[in-house]
This record gives C-alpha cells, sequence and structure tokens, in this order.
C-alpha cells in the first residue's frame, strides 16, 4: 500500500514562514480537513501524523518547487557535501561544499525552514491526537503511540538543526548558543507572538540535548516495538529506532557509558550475530542488503520515496549519486581522498557492491547505494543496524583502559561481512593500544556509511577531540576542487598525490556552522544570527 501523505494542516513553524505566510495559507490544503476538524474520527488522526512523514520527506523549495528537504534527500545531500568524502562534480552543491553559504543561500535556509515546518506539523498533531485521546475519538495508547512518533520527529529535526547551525557539544560541555527547540504548536497570532519572545541567546547547545533526550526516552516509552504494515517498521517509527537516535544524541554529547545503556537495549547475541530482541533487527549477510531491500533487517529507519512522491530528478539521491551511464546526474561522487584510502581494503567487497568506477583508469565513481534512476523510489536511510553496532564498539572502545574485545567484535561484525580475506581480518592483536582501535572504527564509519549523510555529525562532534579531530585543532577537511578528480588520483591501494584545491576551515572560522536565514532574522529579533554572518 502507497504511503503517501497528506498534511491536515501547513502553518509553518519558523517565524519568518508564519509571518509571511498566515495571510495567503488556507488550514485546509491538502485534505480539506480544518484544522478542527483534522482529528474527529481515527483516520483523519492518522492521516495527519502521515502529513509530519510527509513533511520530513518533502518540502518547499525556491519557485514552489518539491525537493527532499529536510530528510527525504536533502540532509544525506548536505551532510556530504559538508564533508571531504565525496566530490562535488559540478556547480550543484558548490555552495555548501566550498563553504560559501551566506544567510541568503537557498541549501542551508531552506533546511532550517523546512525543518521548523515539519516540527510545527508535529506540534499541531500532538495537540490533536491528544485532544483525540481525551475525548474518545481514538484510544489513549494510540495518542500516546502517534505523540511519541511526532517527538521522534521533532527530536530528529532538532538534533539536525544543533549540529548544523551550532558549535558542539564538546565546546564548553555544552554552553555555547543553541537553536530555539520549538515544542509548542504556532497556529495563531498569540502562538506566534509566544514564539517570537523566546530569545535564542538564552538556550544553550546542552538545553537542545535535554529537550531531545525527553522527546526520545517518551517515544521510547511509548512506541510499538514494530509497526502494523509491509515495511512500515522502517517508514514510521519504532521503538528501536528512538534507542538508536539515543545512541547518537549521546555520542554527539560524548555521553559514552549513556550509548553502552542504550545499545544494550537493542544489541545482544554473540559475534558476529548480533540482534535486537526489540524489533528484530539485524545486519544482512551482504553488505548491500540495506539497499537491494530498502525495508531489509537492517533498516532501522528510513524516509519512505516511491514513484509517484519523490524528492524529484533535482533532488533525489540515485539522480544526484549515479552513474551518468545509467542515466543519473552524477553530481556527488566519491571523491578520491576516501577511494584512494589505503585502509579500505581494494578487495573490500562493498567497493563493487556498492559502487560504479567510470574510466580505464579509473577517473570517477559513482554510488550503487541507491539505484532507482527512473522513478527514484529508493528510502532515505537515516538509522541502519550497521551504524548501531559502530555506535556501540566506538563507545565501548573509548571507555575501556585496554584494547575492548567487545568493541572489536563490534566492528568486525560490520567489516567482515565485506573484509572476507582472513589475512585483512582484524583480531584483538591488530590494535597495539586502545586508541588504535578507536581510530580504525571512526575509519569503518567514513567506509561504511559513506553517501548515507553521516560525515559532517562526526566532523561536527570530533572538532575538538584531543587525539581524533578530522583535522588538527578542529575544522572541516581540505577538500579535491570542484570536479577536479582526475585519473591519477584514484588508488585503492593509496600511494597518489591528491590534490585539494579547496581549503581547510579551521574550527575558529566563523562558516564552521550555518547562517540563521535572513528570512528568520528579519522576522523575528530574537532569533540571534551566528557570528560574523
Amino acid at each position: 500500500m502507497k504511503f503517501k501523505i497528506f498534511s491536515a494542516v501547513i502553518i509553518a513553524g519558523s517565524i519568518s514562514l508564519f509571518s509571511c505566510q498566515k495571510k495567503t495559507l488556507e488550514l485546509q490544503p491538502f485534505s480539506s480537513f480544518s484544522d478542527q476538524s483534522a482529528f474527529s474520527n481515527a483516520d483523519r488522526c492518522q492521516l495527519a501524523l502521515n502529513g509530519v512523514y510527509d513533511a520530513a520527506q518533502s518540502g518547499f523549495y525556491a519557485g514552489g518547487a518539491v525537493r527532499g528537504y529536510p530528510f527525504g534527500a536533502a540532509n544525506i545531500e548536505q551532510g556530504e557535501m559538508r564533508g571531504e568524502d565525496m566530490l562535488n562534480q559540478a556547480t550543484f552543491f558548490a555552495i555548501t561544499y566550498a563553504a560559501t553559504y551566506n544567510s541568503a543561500s537557498p541549501n542551508n535556509g531552506y533546511m532550517f525552514q523546512t525543518i521548523y515546518s515539519m516540527v510545527n506539523k508535529a506540534n499541531l498533531v500532538i495537540d490533536g491526537v491528544k485532544a483525540a485521546g481525551t475525548g474518545g475519538v481514538i484510544t489513549a495508547a494510540q495518542a500516546l503511540q502517534f505523540e511519541a512518533e511526532c517527538r521522534f520527529l521533532r527530536a530528529l529535526g532538532h538534533h539536525e538543526l544543533v549540529i548544523n547551525f551550532s558549535r558542539p557539544f564538546a565546546d564548553g560541555a555544552g554552553n555555547k548558543m543553541g537553536i530555539i527547540y520549538r515544542d509548542f504548536a504556532i497556529n495563531s497570532d498569540a502562538s506566534s507572538a509566544a514564539a517570537r519572545a523566546i530569545k535564542r541567546s538564552t538556550i544553550t547547545v546542552a538545553d537542545n540535548y535535554t529537550k531531545i533526550l525527553e522527546d526520545l526516552d517518551f517515544a521510547e516509552t511509548n512506541l510499538p516495538a514494530t509497526q502494523t504494515g509491509a515495511g512500515l517498521s522502517t517508514y514510521r517509527a519504532t521503538k528501536a529506532a528512538a534507542i538508536a537516535l539515543k545512541m547518537r544524541v549521546k555520542m554527539h554529547k560524548g555521553d559514552w557509558a549513556g550509548v553502552i545503556a542504550e545499545g544494550a537495549k537493542i544489541v545482544t547475541g554473540t559475534a558476529p550475530n548480533f540482534l535486537s530482541p526489540i524489533g528484530g533487527w539485524k545486519l544482512t549477510a551482504a553488505p548491500d542488503g540495506p539497499f537491494a531491500n530498502n525495508t531489509s533487517t537492517e533498516s532501522v529507519f528510513s524516509i519512505k520515496n516511491d514513484a509517484t512522491d519523490n524528492p524529484g530528478v533535482n533532488g533525489a539521491l540515485a539522480q544526484m549519486f549515479g552513474d551518468p551511464a545509467l542515466s543519473a546526474r552524477g553530481l556527488v561522487r566519491v571523491s578520491p581522498i576516501m577511494w584512494s584510502e589505503a585502509d579500505w581494503k581494494c578487495n573490500d567487497l562493498r567497493r563493487t557492491a556498492l559502487y560504479r568506477t567510470a574510466g580505464g583508469p579509473v577517473n570517477a565513481v559513482y554510488s550503487t547505494k541507491f539505484r532507482d534512476y527512473s522513478t527514484t523510489s529508493d528510502g532515505t536511510p537515516q538509522i541502519r543496524y550497521a551504524e548501531v553496532l559502530l555506535m556501540l564498539a566506538e563507545a565501548n572502545a573509548r571507555t575501556s583502559t585496554i584494547v575492548s574485545s567487545t568493541a572489536v567484535d563490534l566492528l568486525n561484525a560490520v567489516r567482515n561481512r565485506a573484509v572476507t580475506t582472513p589475512g585483512d581480518q582484524f583480531t584483538l592483536l591488530s590494535f597495539a593500544t586502545k586508541n588504535d582501535l578507536i581510530a580504525a572504527i571512526l575509519k569503518e564509519r567514513r567506509i561504511e556509511l559513506l553517501g548515507e549523510g553521516k560525515r559532517w555529525g562526526d566532523i561536527h562532534r570530533l572538532a575538538l577531540d584531543p587525539d581524533f579531530a578530522p583535522i588538527a585543532g578542529g575544522g572541516i577537511p581540505a577538500k579535491v576542487g570542484t570536479g577536479g578528480a582526475t585519473a591519477a588520483m584514484f588508488n585503492c591501494a593509496g600511494g597518489v598525490t591528491i590534490t585539494k584545491s579547496i581549503l581547510a576551515i579551521p574550527y575558529s572560522d566563523f562558516k564552521f556552522v550555518w547562517p540563521i536565514p535572513i528570512e528568520e532574522t528579519q522576522q523575528n529579533a530574537n532569533y540571534d544570527q551566528n557570528p560574523n554572518y
């Protein structure tokens, strides 16, 4: 059954959008339900909830175009283009890639606006289903579940905002300026005024993480282990998805004991056959399993796209990342920085199962993780079980005083399905120190999660790490120039010279974080701009 989403209400959540659009938007744009009637029966409550997922999948863009903002494709593309492991081939992502953004740039601006729009829809639905539960329209259990799904998406959105628009938690234990956390609906002049009165300068990153975790704790308690319907355990939030997202959030806080405590809930068994007792999540046998089947046992949470509801040619992952020989656009390619990484073994099965090379010798590498080039129906992976195991591996490695055998087992569970040559596989003796093991886990994250938007999150959280900052002192690493990869730079065994014409950006540079969109700061003086923009 098609998981097409409709929205019962569309009032936006950032002040700028509310201020500019409230006079022209109707309260019943898609389903013809007013916000008063949108929760009058169980079907309409479900339809309203579906609208929040739809807002996560696709949002507005310049000129009224529909693109994959915020989570239908855009957070993957932007997460990669902020980092160095994938290459911007043309001008399409050049602003993000070269960090020439400003407060009027569309890519960072629409991420901000569409996330807050999604959050506001979540808040409207929370109010609606609470009233429907109290009034007997739906059961109390249904009301709690629907609220939990909204709070999961609300947490996902706010975490995306804080890692892009604020400094990391590691900078001052979260004492730097955070983002405004929208936890009530904006649907009237009064609620707009209340939202406008909140001063960003009084909110810290630590405050944001507290609220994110409160939302996720509620979600864990009230979400089901599985969702009823084909594929819906991947495309709708579940208990394991909330726990996995908590692991990610606590990892960004550096709360390694917290990561281990959460991980214990969804990782059991012995190496290499780890399994989640909640939902039955586990690794697929082959490294391309989650991409050959978008609702595999490994696909803990993804955003659904299909043939009639997707980010479009100018937004879809298969089009952006795919080989032009397969009718894709190929605007985002694998950088030789990653392809020529000697720690990524030449015989690693992922090199052939998940990527295509072009040229002889190789002068371009394309991802095949997203494969529907004609109707762009690939799901957008947000949480995979492989990431869960690697987060737990890192937490165990960091909290151990010696090389952790548990961490090695978790790392190998992910790595050894692709690195099958015994001589290339890790053992406990492969690591002289715990830091050697941590470095291997971090490298494995870059390999395993390449092209899934996770690189920026790691650059952000590790910026001030004394041992593992991506560049000395923290910052955004240098990159190969747009369209600048040549055959001489590609060799799976390494040993090549890679020209990086886009210079590194130090952590102290104001461009390490995105600017707040000018539309917001002009409408809301309390949403303070990041310094120097």
